[in-house]
């Protein structure tokens, strides 16, 4: 069996997280597993795959584009997995993209047909979207919102160890009334709950190559993707006087930008902070919006005196003014922890072109 998914999902849903759970549980239940992280960036080892392959997953990644414009390239790396074992292969796509259905399913099908047997299209969500939605306050944002989950066989709703069960009960049903062609999931992807019965939906079930209008490429679609920008800084540091609370310093520059970002009326809805020492330890902390606490995915376990940080960050905020506001946070929050900076590459840009 050759089974390929797409996770699909808004920034923040826990995609990474979920096909992290997923390829480590797939592999001890069932049979070997693998995840490739897709990310718009330049580079190699961008957060969400550096993070992947630190936790121990089968992980690799496909970057400088979405995957919606790499059939011949995602076919080799495939093949590739499929090669060594693997039974079982998912890819996110940038959490603001739509139309994967479309250009990843039934691009492959065309281009490579009877190749890769498609599991259902799966799309990741979570309650503070799904609030959004039934509120009707989702503004401009709505459009991507709406037509991820348009789009899905599979609806996964992530997070529910943050709500009771009479919510995530009531969230389910609305899914399940407003996408009649989807199957509904609840897991909780930190706590590893629902992996089963998610795992199963995958390995048995099968894409239903619907091909709904989501007006790709419409108005809608273009005044949601002119709003976001894109962010990546990967650079190394080095305490100059006295080993530092790695972890510590990662929090303080999410908490600088979240602030920096509500005061200008902005909103980040995923910053990404990694950072590795040379010896494996490693630490991890997301902002995933400009009300939340930031959330620490992994400590450091040790003061460490050297390290390298990987930095990426998908906001509704212009490219120059995001730029600003990533650049000055780390720039003042590593004169405070008095470390000193060698920037290996850094990119900001709109996707509104």
């Amino acid at each position: 069996m050759k089974k390929f998914t797409v996770f699909s999902g808004f920034l923040g849903s826990g995609k990474t997280t979920a096909m992290m759970a997923l390829t480590q549980y797939y592999t001890e239940h069932f049979a070997k597993a693998a995840m490739i992280s897709n990310d718009l960036g330049h580079g190699v080892n961008l957060a969400d795959n550096r993070f992947a392959q630190l936790s121990g997953c089968n992980a690799s990644e496909m970057t400088e584009e979405c995957i919606c414009y790499q059939n011949e390239a995602l076919a080799e790396r495939l093949n590739s997995y499929y090669d060594s074992g693997c039974e079982l292969i998912m890819s996110d796509i940038p959490g603001f993209g739509v139309g994967a259905l479309e250009h990843v399913y039934h691009g492959l099908t065309a281009k490579f047909p009877g190749q890769f047997e498609l599991a259902p299209f799966t799309v990741m969500t979570e309650p503070r979207i799904v609030e959004l939605l039934r509120g009707g306050t989702a503004g401009d944002l709505e459009y991507i919102y709406d037509t991820q989950l348009e789009e899905a066989d599979l609806i996964v709703l992530n997070k529910c160890d943050l709500i009771s069960d009479g919510k995530k009960a009531e969230y389910a049903a609305w899914l399940s009334e407003h996408y009649l062609h989807a199957r509904i999931i609840c897991i909780s992807a930190l706590r590893g709950e629902g992996m089963e019965e998610l795992s199963l939906a995958l390995k048995n079930g099968k894409a239903s190559m619907r091909r709904p209008d989501i007006g790709y490429g419409g108005n809608a679609f273009m005044n949601a993707m002119g709003q976001m920008s894109e962010y990546y800084l990967q650079y190394h540091a080095t305490v100059c006087c006295n080993d530092f609370d790695g972890t510590a310093y990662l929090r303080s520059i999410a908490e600088k930008v979240r602030d920096d970002a509500r005061d200008a009326g902005r909103e980040v809805p995923h910053l990404k902070l990694l950072a590795w020492e040379p010896e494996g330890d490693f630490g991890k902390v997301d902002l995933i919006g400009t009300d939340r606490d930031i959330e620490v995915n992994h400590d450091f376990a040790r003061p460490c005196t050297q390290i390298a940080v990987v930095i990426n960050a998908s906001a509704v905020c212009p490219a120059e003014e995001l730029d600003s506001i990533l650049t000055q946070a780390v720039k003042g929050i590593s004169n405070e922890y008095q470390l000193e900076l060698i920037v290996y590459k850094t990119e900001c840009f709109g996707m509104g072109g």
